[in-house]
């Protein structure tokens, strides 16, 4: 039964194919015209079985793909030629034919709409014919391996409609595809200059490019979006943006650029997603990064309008575009890093160069006879130089603050510019041979007054600043010896506002810098405190004594550690004025105090030895001048002095000088034994200015001079009970040239005993060493302390080898402690 029916299928009714195929391709027609609604899809798929069935699917297979070719030839490819006008076919349009930009732009949108509409019927119609020729599909072009009749109609629109040639003149002649691409990037560049176009249709028949593959495989599977229009979209960009490029950096300023080039990004990865295809997105952003940012970032910065007018003028928004845009290209901001490093050491550098020009500030002549200019000659340039110095870390910090502001605001904190801000003020501030000693002054100023109703959030504010420039310092150990020297005078005069915050500074560089750092600080302060138990108990001892004498001085001792405090800031300019002043004549009353004290603190602290310091004490006397006549009658003037040690010796002098006598400057010194430069100094306090000219100096003049004479000033005249006489060189001040010469010699002194100590310690741990590894180290662990010279640290390799400390091993480069070290040899 069954190979009956075999047989009778095989040899029943013969399918006539002309026939078949008439109906077929009628049906076709209909489907292709849209008249498909009355067809048997059923019977259709029944006739194009039979014909399959039959052997004959290679005929019907060629059949239908004659019959799609020659309706996309005929009817098709005609009417979108219909729509084409010369502009459009040559693609130039500098050749419009006499039609304006929007005409061209509609002649354009009519195109693609036809485009997109003949794909989308085209894609439509062979899905049908897909259905009805199913059974071919699956038999005939499985088995012959053949493309699916839907995939061949689809490289027949390619190949018939696209790839069609479209003469342009005798020899020249363009595909379908190369007007469509022409017009697709026309468009593209009207969109660009603010027209707008036709996305959906465009974006259509981008679909079509992404879903058909090029006709020449040779390189493998190619869509014809990628080969046919990609390739030239980003040459055509690449040209465009060139261009734009060229021209906004010569018709407007950086932050314009910025803000444009950013709407130019946003803009093409919109198009991408839009108009064309997300495949596109990172090579069209490419583009525009390497013609508008990469190429063009060194320009922009150096412009007029570049990131030094944004720095000087705080357009911080315009600083944060460029940082986004210098980040798109180069994660390292190297172009931005090298700007602003130079914009930051040029202004340091005026900043530098405004603080050396006062610290070169010389005084106004002065007439001879005036004594306050006098007064104001001497001390008030000095003043003058210690605002300028703290003027210029002020200066530095209103820097900080501004770079600070920018960092965190435009270039969004930001690790490697933190990094090289750091590196640039570093560098400016250590170019300045003053920056420790300034930087100390600020401190000292703030410690004196500067934090004098401030909050606590105010202070942490202010010892934060001051320890942010002590961190950019290289030569910690300049900074240190200034900073105990300016400390010793603000403690034992009574200069500081708060020891509260003289400690909090003292443990804010303990922990940025280390115990080492402070451990002399915190000494001096312990030797405070214990100078106030003393003092308390040696009063109490006196009490005890039972002393009945009304007129006996009262004492306020400061005991000093030889060793903690800088003899630098005791004034201790010399050997010779040193041990002058440790001969020191006191007056009688005085000295009687000074070995009641001796004698008790020998009893607490036996083995001790106290040298007096008469130049760093203060003392108040009770001074009575001749009585004048009133209208109450006639008044004893009595005033209240607040003098140095020095001014209180010299004053004591003249109790027992008889009215009308005087004294010699060299009478003076021999009965005091006061330093010549101490003397002339306190002279001047007491009988030079006219507030507080106790004594009269003939002949009157700004100097002191070993002829001048000295009396008591019984006319002396205030409106004050309290008079505090100002000493010259009271509180601290910027060093002279001379000063600063005699600083740096001893601290070059005090750095090499610390090389010689760093390089035993190595040499103690290492036991053997090349010279130049020596080196390396040495330079390595001083590096926190201060910056060394290569050359200094030679010397001190080859002092230490003559000194038998270390030796050649074999005569050659390497190097051996010898002896114990840790004893020969100690650090200051």
């Amino acid at each position: 039964m069954a190979l009956h029916n075999f047989q009778g299928l095989n040899n029943g009714d013969e399918v006539d194919f002309e026939s078949t195929w008439e109906t077929l391709a009628a049906s076709f027609t209909q489907i292709h015209t849209k008249n498909a609604s009355l067809l048997s899809f059923e019977q259709l798929y029944r006739q194009a079985y039979k014909i399959v069935l039959k052997k004959k699917g290679d005929e019907l297979y060629k059949r239908v793909a004659s019959f799609e070719q020659d309706w996309l030839t005929e009817k098709i490819l005609a009417k979108l030629k219909g729509l084409l006008s010369n502009a459009l076919i040559s693609g130039n349009s500098a050749e419009t034919g006499g039609q304006t930009a929007n005409e061209r732009l509609a002649a354009g949108d009519r195109f693609l709409r036809e485009l997109k509409t003949a794909w989308e019927e085209h894609q439509l119609c062979m899905s049908m014919l897909t259905d009805v020729l199913m059974y071919m599909d699956r038999v005939y072009c499985t088995d012959h391996r053949q493309p699916s009749i839907y995939n061949t109609a689809m490289a027949l629109f390619r190949d018939c409609v696209l790839l069609s040639r479209i003469t342009t003149s005798e020899e020249q002649w363009v595909t379908m595809l190369g007007v469509l691409r022409n017009i697709i990037l026309e468009q593209i560049k009207m969109e660009r200059d603010g027209d707008i176009i036709d996305k959906h249709a465009i974006k259509a028949c981008i679909y079509m490019l992404e879903g058909l593959e090029a006709k020449d495989t040779s390189n493998g599977p190619e869509k014809l979006y990628s080969s046919a229009f990609e390739e030239d979209f980003i040459r055509t960009s690449h040209d465009f943006y060139k261009a734009e490029g060229e021209t906004l950096l010569r018709e407007s300023d950086a932050g314009t650029y910025c803000r444009h080039t950013k709407k130019r990004i946003d803009e093409e990865l919109d198009r991408c997603r839009s108009t064309l295809s997300d495949s596109t997105t990172s090579k069209i952003e490419r583009v525009v990064e390497d013609e508008l940012i990469r190429n063009r970032m060194n320009d922009l910065i150096e412009m007029d309008s570049g990131v030094k007018h944004m720095v000087d003028n705080e357009r911080l928004s315009d600083l944060g575009l460029i940082f986004d845009l210098n980040a798109r290209v180069d994660s390292k901001k190297t172009d931005l890093t090298k700007a602003v490093q130079r914009i930051v050491v040029a202004m340091g550098t005026a900043i530098n160069n405004a603080g050396a020009a006062a610290s070169q500030t010389q005084p106004a002549p002065a007439p001879e006879t005036d004594g306050d200019k006098a007064k104001t000659t001497v001390a008030g340039v000095a003043n003058l130089l210690t605002v300028a110095a703290i003027k210029w870390v002020e200066d530095v910090l209103e820097l900080k603050d501004k770079f600070d502001n920018v960092w965190s605001t435009s270039f969004r904190s930001d690790q490697a510019l933190q990094t090289a801000l750091t590196r640039s003020f570093a560098e400016f501030i250590n170019a300045f041979a003053r920056s420790s000693e300034n930087i100390s002054l600020f401190i000292d100023d703030n410690m004196k007054k500067g934090i004098k109703g401030k909050t606590e959030y105010e202070i942490d504010v202010v010892l934060e600043k001051a320890i942010t420039l002590l961190r950019y310092i290289q030569d910690k150990d300049m900074f240190d010896r200034y900073y105990k020297r300016h400390l010793t005078k603000r403690l034992l005069m009574g200069k500081s506002l708060s020891t509260d915050v003289e400690k909090q500074m003292v443990s804010r560089m303990k922990i940025e810098l280390g115990n080492n750092f402070t451990l002399k600080m915190e000494s001096m302060f312990k030797d405070m405190t214990l100078s106030e138990e003393l003092t308390a108990g040696y009063k109490e001892h006196v009490t005890k004594r039972g002393d009945p004498d009304p007129r006996r001085v009262d004492l306020d001792i400061k005991v000093l550690t030889s060793m903690t405090w800088p003899l630098e800031g005791m004034g201790a300019s010399s050997e010779s004025d040193e041990d002058a002043r440790m001969k020191t004549i006191y007056p009688p009353a005085i000295e009687r105090l000074k070995m009641g004290f001796e004698k008790y603190y020998s009893e607490k602290h036996s083995g001790r030895k106290l040298t007096w310091l008469a130049n760093m004490g203060t003392a108040d006397i009770r001074a009575t001048f001749p009585k004048v006549p009133s209208k109450n009658g006639t008044i004893v003037r009595k005033h209240e002095l607040n003098v140095s040690t020095y001014g209180m010796i010299v004053l004591l002098l003249f109790n027992d000088l008889p009215s009308g006598e005087s004294l010699n400057f060299e009478d003076v010194q021999s009965r005091t034994n006061i330093p010549t430069n101490e003397l002339i100094r306190t002279l001047q306090s007491v009988a030079v200015s006219p507030k507080t000219r106790i004594l009269v100096k003939e002949p009157m003049s700004k100097d002191v001079k070993p002829t001048d004479r000295f009396s008591f000033n019984e006319s002396f005249e205030s409106k004050f009970a309290k008079i505090k006489v100002l000493s010259i060189t009271s509180g601290n001040k910027v060093e002279g040239d001379r000063e600063r010469k005699e600083t740096e010699k001893k601290n070059n002194e005090s750095r090499n005993h610390n090389i010689e100590a760093a390089v035993v310690r190595i040499m103690k741990q290492r036991k053997e060493l090349s010279h130049q590894q020596l080196v390396s180290e040495t330079l390595t662990q001083l590096a926190s302390q201060f910056k060394p010279d290569v050359v200094m640290i030679k010397k001190r390799i080859e002092s230490l080898i003559e000194r038998e400390y270390l030796d050649h091993i074999d005569g050659g480069d390497s190097l051996r402690p010898l002896g114990p070290p840790a004893v020969r040899i100690e650090s200051p």
